[in-house]
């Protein structure tokens, strides 16, 4: 909430698409826990999957039929993911998915996106700096300059910077890891030449392309945006969804590679709750809830809706803004142009977006805190949240 300059609300419990705080005041949710609560908060079912599988145990440091269930299923949905590995967090997939790329390559060096977030690894947590693409530096205190060294950027969205950070380091580079779809700059999405680079670009200089999917994944459609945009990576990081909103991750892609992980290679991978059995249990429910038909027909027409109340209200209080939306994530950028990479997000009016979330929070609408996270939408979210979140957005732009 520094962002918004406020204090942080705090939740005592949630159910559907409403959360309440402390002092018992209720809000229409967009955040959904950062993403992974698509079929909104205390899902029936998902609730009761937990509750099955805590009765067996919470926790048996072996693995379980339904790791197995789980592998397949994210194999179905995604079929770079040959093999995959059940972690306890994105950070960890992210991690994971990193590590083995050098393994698997022999080279130190990877490739990010300026803006982009993929967890909170040291080698990860690097800002920008000036050109088409320079050498990371730390972007958290605590973090040797020498590890964040081993991080290459490169803005969003361009192919140019991609092609010359390649020509001049191509040989050291491990992997370049990506978001098929920026959230953490806002919601942006990709440029096809972009990720017609990134693939090129990869696959002639021997290295991997990791598509992280923590935040799309199963989010943006079935199968995530590698279905979408017909993106063919190497390896692909998962998370938030796939462990209906308790901690888990997973990585995975092509058997060759995924082979160097222990204990079948040399490439070290173990934690104590990973593959978690309640986590698993209301992954694997919220999964099944996905495959109902319409689901992402019912998501997108969910996030169509918001994004013309947005439109709607924003112009007639006459403040400019642009909504870029994938399915059920989207950003209000408060700016009159699109997006395509982090210094154009950058360029956005911060006073005005702190203005209007702390009208919405006056509403009872709770948005993300910061103007660079995508809001998402949810599958409960009906016709009373909506209509209460388009007062929110009148008598917020109104209030500008």
């Amino acid at each position: 909430f520094r962002a918004v300059g406020g204090e942080p609300i705090f939740i005592k419990e949630a159910h559907g698409p409403v959360m309440v705080g402390a002092d018992g005041t209720e809000y229409v949710d967009y955040v959904g826990s950062w993403g992974p609560m698509i079929l909104g908060h205390a899902k029936p079912e998902v609730v009761a999957a937990i509750q099955q599988a805590a009765e067996k145990g919470s926790s048996y440091g072996a693995p379980t039929e339904a790791e197995i269930t789980m592998a397949e299923r994210l194999r179905d949905a995604v079929p770079s993911m040959e093999m995959s590995r059940l972690v306890s967090s994105g950070t960890e997939a992210t991690m994971g998915a990193l590590r083995v790329a050098r393994g698997y390559t022999g080279r130190d060096l990877i490739v990010k996106c300026i803006g982009g977030y993929h967890g909170g690894a040291d080698y990860l947590l690097v800002k920008g700096g000036s050109g088409l693409a320079t050498l990371g530096e730390p972007d958290s205190a605590g973090v040797p300059a020498a590890i964040a060294g081993t991080t290459l950027v490169v803005p969003y969205n361009d192919g140019y910077a991609l092609e010359k950070i390649f020509a001049e380091r191509g040989n050291e580079i491990a992997a370049v890891i990506f978001e098929p779809v920026a959230g953490n700059m806002g919601c942006i999405p990709p440029d096809p030449v972009w990720l017609a680079a990134l693939r090129t670009q990869t696959q002639n200089h021997g290295a991997l392309l990791i598509c992280d999917e923590v935040m799309t994944g199963f989010r943006v459609a079935w199968g995530g945006a590698q279905a979408l945009y017909d993106i063919r990576p190497d390896l692909t990081c998962l998370g938030k969804i796939i462990g209906g909103g308790l901690p888990v991750g997973a990585y995975g892609g092509k058997r060759e590679i995924m082979e160097k992980v222990a204990p079948l290679g040399p490439v070290y991978q173990a934690g104590t709750l990973s593959g978690n059995p309640l986590a698993v249990a209301a992954g694997l429910e919220t999964i099944e809830q996905l495959l109902r038909p319409g689901v992402y027909e019912d998501l997108e027409h969910k996030g169509d809706q918001v994004q013309a109340l947005l439109e709607q209200h924003a112009g007639a209080a006459g403040v400019p803004i642009t909504v870029q939306r994938v399915g059920s994530m989207l950003t209000a950028f408060f700016r009159d142009k699109p997006v395509r990479n982090w210094d154009e997000a950058s360029d956005t009016d911060r006073d005005a977006f702190a203005k209007w979330h702390g009208a919405l929070l006056e509403h009872g609408v709770y948005w993300p805190c910061s103007p660079f996270e995508a809001a998402f939408v949810s599958l409960a979210h009906d016709a009373d949240s909506l209509q209460k979140t388009g007062r929110a957005f009148k008598a917020a732009f109104a209030a500008l």
